[in-house]
This record gives C-alpha cells, sequence and structure tokens, in this order.
C-alpha cells in the first residue's frame, strides 16, 4: 500500500501561499503525479497512486465550525478533501491543539475518519501510532488543563450558542493562546516526543508518526533485532514537508512544485 502523511498547514485564509500550495499538492494526489517528488532525480513520470491519506492534526488554525455553518475560507480545502475521497483515496483525521470538534461534520456528514487523540493503523503488516503530538508532553500542566476545558461539554454547548461569525473570531483567539502555551525549544520538544515514541516502541508499534513540533525529521532506530521509525511530520507553513509510506517504508520529502 502507498500513504501520505501531513500536519500543520494551519490554514486561514485561501490567499495565503500555504493554503494553495497544499491545493496544489493535493491535485497531485489525485492525479498520482508526485512521482518526482517522492524519487528526486527521476525521469519516470507515471502515475503513483496513493491509498491513503493521513492528517495528523492541524489542519486548519482553528475550526468551531458546525455543519450548518462552515467558515467560508476553509470551503476549498473541504471540496479537495471531498475529491481526493472521490478519487478513491481514503482520508483520515487527527484532531490538533487548533482543531477539534471535527467529527460531526467530516466523519458524520463527509464519511472521513477522524481520530480525537491517537489512531492504530496497520500499514501492511506494521503497527504504525499516529497522532498530533500535542500531549505527548505530560509535564505541560497548564496545557492540558486549557486543552481539556476547550474539549469539554460544556465548551463545546456553549460555542454552539454563539452566532458563527463571532465564535471564529473567538476560536482565533484561543489558537493564540494555545501557541503561547505550547511554545517551547523544538529541540527539547522533538526529545521529549523521542522519549515517547521509544515507550511506545516497547508495546509493539513499529512506527510513530507525530505532529504538532512543526519541524520535519525521521529517525530510525533497530530494537530487539527489529526496524522501528519515529517521525515528526514538520509543517505547511515553512518545510511543506510530507511523509511518503510505500511496501514498509518510510521516506520523508519536501513539496516542490
Amino acid at each position: 500500500m502507498k500513504a501520505i502523511f501531513i500536519s500543520d498547514a494551519h490554514l486561514r485564509k485561501y490567499s495565503d501561499d500555504r493554503y494553495k500550495k497544499l491545493m496544489d499538492f493535493f491535485d497531485a494526489l489525485k492525479k498520482g503525479n508526485i512521482t518526482s517528488q517522492i524519487n528526486h532525480n527521476v525521469t519516470d513520470s507515471s502515475p503513483k497512486s496513493i491509498n491513503d491519506l493521513y492528517i495528523a492534526g492541524d489542519l486548519f488554525d482553528f475550526w468551531f465550525c458546525r455543519k450548518e455553518k462552515i467558515n467560508p475560507e476553509f470551503k476549498p480545502a473541504i471540496n479537495k478533501l471531498i475529491e481526493l475521497k472521490e478519487a478513491g483515496i481514503n482520508i483520515h483525521l487527527s484532531e490538533g491543539n487548533h482543531d477539534f470538534f471535527m467529527g460531526e461534520y467530516f466523519s458524520d456528514v463527509l464519511g472521513m475518519e477522524v481520530f480525537e487523540e491517537m489512531i492504530n493503523a496497520k500499514l501492511d503488516n506494521l503497527n504504525v501510532l499516529i497522532a498530533h503530538g500535542d500531549t505527548t508532553d505530560g509535564a505541560n500542566i497548564r496545557y492540558l488543563l486549557f486543552r481539556k476545558a476547550l474539549r469539554s461539554r460544556t465548551f463545546y454547548n456553549i460555542q454552539r450558542l454563539i452566532p458563527a461569525p463571532i465564535s471564529w473570531t473567538l476560536a482565533g483567539l484561543a489558537s493564540s493562546t494555545s501557541k503561547e502555551l505550547t511554545v517551547e525549544d523544538v529541540d527539547t520538544l522533538v526529545k521529549k516526543m523521542a522519549s515517547f515514541a521509544l515507550a511506545r516502541f516497547q508495546e509493539n508499534y513499529d512506527a510513530v508518526i507525530l505532529g504538532h513540533c512543526h519541524v520535519p525529521s525521521l529517525h530510525n532506530y533497530t530494537i530487539e533485532e527489529k526496524k522501528k521509525t519515529f517521525v515528526t511530520l514538520g509543517d505547511w507553513i515553512n518545510y511543506y514537508s510530507f511523509l511518503y509510506y510505500e511496501d514498509g517504508n518510510f521516506f520523508l520529502r519536501y513539496y516542490r512544485p
């Protein structure tokens, strides 16, 4: 099988450069025209069909949308995901620390898989854990409490009572607060994520794939004579990075249209 993983696009306005680049990337996925992006310096331009697309959180810089009232700026991205699904690509979305309460629209209406925390995926014969990664730092109590409050049923019911345009403004403020509470040295965060991954490897996972830290990295380990892979996916703000999986192997790549 073949799969693509991305995270942290933080889409806000369709006029943003990163938004347009991601839409171009989705078009390439739909047509299978990503061979040159995966295999550099290869002249083979034959289509390469993708089975699954995993978006590991923070596709949007905020969500707070309702199935009957979607922020107009997000409709182009949603339409592209629908096109990918109709082309036969399975869509899997993780909620991040900026976009949550997504299930009632993406799952209930569009029929895409949404997971709030982590997903245990089976890629061929590999057991893979995929998550946004914002909860891997258990020592950041302030952020975890803030996250719990935002995802509570009480907060959900309150924001449903607020007119949609106002809730989108409030969502932008919540997004900024979330950023402030999760800011820390990137190297420190990656080390904490690596410790999280190593613990999961002891639970028989073959790979751990995380978003959130915005820096792309791929590390291979050999544990009890078995290959293990830890990946941080980077972002679509500075790196335009994505992970490609095929036949038991992972490749970290960068979109260059």
